[in-house]
């Protein structure tokens, strides 16, 4: 079984998020930095060279495939902010059609600025989805 490539590190999330050379991208980072930490009551860490990740999760699947890895974080990409939520949307519909623009991969919550997104929708989100992976440990 391979080993997960993305693991903490001990690089400082303050640097991280000071080298975002576009402000807005950077002030949203910063935001969601802020809402990440209240729900999760976690510091953040670098996992890898470009995701912020908060909390810690051991998951272990049927297969025998086990890991650690974050309970929530976020990693400003290129193309959009891309937001990491354990616990996927399905059971978040009422929320998710609330939100604004944006899109879904499995586990990921993409948008471009957090202006195309109603800000207390999303920490709504964000605080919902720690719950069910604290409670249920995904």
């Amino acid at each position: 079984m391979a080993d997960l490539k993305t693991v903490p590190t001990k690089a400082s999330v303050n640097k991280f998020l000071k080298g975002i050379t576009d402000e807005k991208k950077r002030a949203d980072c910063y935001q969601i930095l802020e809402m990440m930490k209240d729900a999760t009551k976690a510091e953040p860490k670098m996992w890898g060279t470009s995701i912020v990740g908060f909390g810690d999760y051991h998951y272990e699947y049927a297969s025998g495939r086990k890991g650690d890895w974050f309970i929530m974080g976020f990693s400003p990409r290129k193309q959009n902010l891309t937001l990491y939520m354990m616990g996927g949307f399905n059971q978040f519909d009422d929320l998710m059609k609330q939100l604004g623009k944006h899109s879904t991969g499995k586990g990921c919550l993409y948008i471009n600025k957090l202006e195309d997104v109603d800000i207390k929708v999303l920490k709504k989100l964000i605080n919902k989805s720690v719950k069910l992976v604290v409670r249920n440990k995904l």
